[in-house]
C-alpha cells in the first residue's frame, strides 16, 4: 500500500451560512424618534441646570453688590472728618416721592450736622415748592438740630426758591441768593378740573354713591356745592397762617412786610433782599471761604450711589434673561 500523505490539505465541508447579527438590522422610525427624543431632554436638562447656577450666582453678585454699597454709604460719613463746610441740595419738587422727601433732607441734614467735622451747613436750593407737609417736617427738622448741635445753616438760593422751597430757607440762620434768583411766593394752592359742562354737552350722566353728604367734596365731575367750596377755602387760608407765621418767626425782624408780602406774589433776589425775604448776595464758594471760613465743602446731601445704580441694572438684565429663557424653553416644548 502507498502510505497517505499528511501534508495534503483537506477540502472544506460546504453548508449553509450562519444567520446574520439582529442588532445590525435596520431600526425603525420609531426607535430613531425615541432615540432623538432622549438626546434633546438631556440636552435640555443639562441647559436648565447651567441656568439655574448661572442665576444662583448672578443674585449672589448681586447681593453682594448691595452689601458693598450700604457697607460703602454708611461708611462714608460715620467717621469724623477735618473742618469743612457741609452741604446738602434741595432740588425739584417738595413731595414724599421725589429726593428732595423730607425723609431723604433729614437723613441728609442728620449726618451733616453730627459729623464733628462740620463747622455749618449749607443748604442749597433750586426748588419751586411743594407738599406744606413735607416742607414743615423739614423745617422743623433744622431747626431742632440746630439748638441740638449748636451750629448755624445758612441757605444758599441758585435759580428758585419759591413757596414749600421757602418754607424750608427760612429755618436757616441767614439766606442768601444771586440778585436774579426767584425767590416767595409765600401763599397755598388747591388745584383741579371741573367737567360738568363738557359731560352735559356729551351727555354723559355721573353716577357717585356716598355714604356721608361731603365725602364726595371737590369731585371733578360734579358741580360745585358753595358749602364744601368754603370750607376748603377756610382749609387752605389755615395753612396759608402757618406759613406766614413759619416766615415771619424765621425771619424775625428783617422781614419789612408790605401788603404784598404774603400774597404769593414772587420777586427777583434783588427785590428779595430789599423786602427782608434774603440776606445778602453769594453762591456756595463764597458762603464756604467767605462766611463759614471752611472753603472744604462735602456733599452731604443722599444720593444713589453707584453700588445701588448697578445692582438695579444688573437685577432688571437678570429679570430680563430669566423671561427671555422661559420663552425660549417654552418654545422647545
Amino acid at each position: 500500500m502507498t502510505p497517505q500523505d499528511d501534508s495534503a490539505t483537506a477540502t472544506p465541508a460546504t453548508g449553509p451560512s450562519p444567520p446574520a447579527d439582529s442588532s445590525a438590522a435596520p431600526r425603525t422610525t420609531l426607535e430613531q424618534t425615541v432615540e432623538k427624543l432622549a438626546r434633546e431632554l438631556m440636552a435640555d436638562r443639562r441647559s436648565e441646570r447651567r441656568w439655574r447656577i448661572f442665576f444662583r450666582l448672578a443674585w449672589l453678585g448681586l447681593l453682594l453688590v448691595i452689601v458693598w454699597g450700604a457697607m460703602s454709604s454708611r461708611s462714608g460719613h460715620g467717621t469724623t472728618s477735618a473742618p469743612h463746610t457741609a452741604l446738602v441740595d434741595l432740588r425739584g419738587e417738595i413731595a414724599d416721592d421725589t429726593t428732595a422727601s423730607a425723609e431723604q433732607m433729614v437723613s441728609g441734614l442728620r449726618s451733616a450736622f453730627e459729623d464733628a467735622g462740620a463747622r455749618a451747613v449749607v443748604l442749597r436750593i433750586n426748588s419751586p415748592g411743594g407738599s406744606p407737609v413735607q416742607a414743615g417736617i423739614i423745617n422743623d427738622e433744622i431747626r431742632r438740630l440746630k439748638s441740638l448741635h449748636q451750629k448755624k445753616v445758612y441757605a444758599v438760593v441758585e435759580e428758585v426758591c419759591a413757596s414749600g422751597a421757602y418754607y424750608v430757607a427760612v429755618a436757616a440762620d441767614e439766606i442768601y441768593v444771586d440778585k436774579a434768583s426767584i425767590v416767595g411766593s409765600i401763599g397755598v394752592l388747591m388745584d383741579g378740573f371741573g367737567f360738568t359742562g363738557l359731560m352735559d354737552k356729551l351727555g354723559i350722566e355721573r353716577r357717585l354713591l356716598t355714604a356721608g353728604e361731603n365725602k364726595g367734596m371737590l369731585d371733578p365731575f360734579t358741580a360745585q356745592n358753595p358749602k364744601q367750596q368754603a370750607y376748603a377755602q377756610t382749609m387752605i387760608d389755615q395753612v396759608h397762617q402757618q406759613f406766614i407765621r413759619v416766615v415771619r418767626d424765621g425771619r424775625g425782624s428783617r422781614l419789612k412786610e408790605t401788603p404784598e408780602t404774603f400774597s404769593g406774589l414772587f420777586w427777583n433776589g434783588e427785590e428779595a433782599v430789599k423786602l427782608g425775604l434774603a440776606d445778602k448776595f453769594g453762591n456756595l464758594d463764597y458762603v464756604a471761604r467767605e462766611v463759614v471760613k471752611a472753603e472744604e465743602v462735602i456733599d452731604y446731601t443722599p444720593r444713589e450711589n453707584v453700588a445701588e445704580k448697578l445692582a438695579r441694572r444688573f437685577g432688571a438684565a437678570i429679570g430680563e434673561g430669566a423671561v427671555r429663557t422661559a420663552i425660549g424653553m417654552a418654545r422647545l416644548r
